[in-house]
């Protein structure tokens, strides 16, 4: 058998009532509610389990809720033996890799991405930024895009997702212009995507700023399993990098495609996506179907997993 990665998801992944099978199903998983809780003073759980669909949306509530979710699915795969050789994590998906791999406590992250989410919706007036995802153009040609459809302004390319998908993001009017060059360069799809702030472009230097701050004040420490960055899409195992990568991921694009071009050339043939959904399962099929995409997000798809990595092993020529 290869080599094995966890991967973690980022914003846009959230539902209503995720990770209440998990907390159910595992005394570690309901273990990290629990911390969740303490740390931010109220109570996560009811945001997972319970709030409306409105309320876990905002960016403050998002962030933290993805964040426990995963984190509650890692510790049930850790609590059986399940080690991956390499994490990596979708945006703010960066601090479960990093609480996985043993660099950053749970509690100081779970405050972190609560402030990262309110500095993110902070840092631009409501309506005067906006994302739009771009289908079925190379990630080159939109780049080129968006410095034609500048104009002044700002637009680039924020989340080099597959070869198929680039998400941009800037100020509202450039993206709109964007947008309709794309169409015309024929692009399969072209839409304003429905985000609360436009992420990962130089709009959010006000964020990045505030949560530098808080960065350098929280303690990293050497990472026990090797992560690949947002940033750089290379593997880093200090917890001075990790903090650097996290400052400059504010307002730098995610290389999530050079990222797992990476883990591959590694020698990762398994990759689990861990925590809710099932978006970068999705966008591994565009990046190589040759490897094999599984998630573990309940108890249900836990147990598929570790089935399913228990058939590989024992099927592996090296056992």
């Amino acid at each position: 058998m290869g080599k094995l990665a966890f991967l973690f998801p980022g914003q846009g992944s959230q539902y209503c009532g995720m990770g209440r099978d998990l907390a159910e199903a595992f005394a570690e998983s309901r273990q990290v509610f629990d911390q969740a809780n303490a740390a931010l003073g109220f109570s996560m759980s009811d945001m997972c389990y319970t709030a409306s669909l409105e309320e876990l949306k905002q960016t403050e509530n998002t962030q933290p809720a993805i964040l426990t979710v995963s984190v509650a699915a890692y510790r049930a795969l850790e609590k059986r033996g399940v080690k991956p050789d390499f994490v990596a994590g979708h945006s703010l998906g960066e601090y479960s890799a990093l609480v996985a791999a043993g660099g950053l406590d749970f509690s100081a992250a779970v405050k972190l991405v609560r402030a990262r989410g309110r500095y993110m919706q902070e840092a631009v007036p409501a309506g005067e930024g906006a994302m739009a995802a771009i289908l079925g153009l190379p990630p080159a040609e939109v780049l080129e895009i968006c410095k034609k459809a500048a104009d002044h302004e700002v637009v680039s390319p924020a989340n080099l997702n597959s070869p198929e998908q680039t998400v941009i993001s800037g100020n509202a009017a450039a993206v709109k212009r964007a947008v309709e060059i794309a169409s015309q360069s024929g692009a399969k799809r072209a839409v304003i995507l429905p985000v609360s702030a436009p992420f990962h472009c130089a709009l959010m230097a006000p964020a990045q700023k505030r949560l530098e701050q808080d960065l350098r004040a929280a303690n990293f420490t050497a990472l026990k399993i090797p992560l690949i960055t947002n940033v750089d899409a290379e593997a880093i195992t200090t917890g001075d990098e990790a903090r650097e990568a996290l400052i400059r991921q504010v307002t730098s694009p995610v290389r999530w495609l050079d990222s797992v071009h990476e883990m591959i050339e590694s020698g990762v043939t398994i990759f689990v996506e861990v925590g809710p959904g099932k978006v970068l399962s999705g966008l591994m099929r565009q990046i190589d179907r040759s490897v094999r995409s599984l998630n573990v997000e309940d108890a249900a798809s836990f147990q598929a997993t570790i089935d399913k990595i228990a058939q590989l092993r024992a099927e592996s020529p090296e056992n």
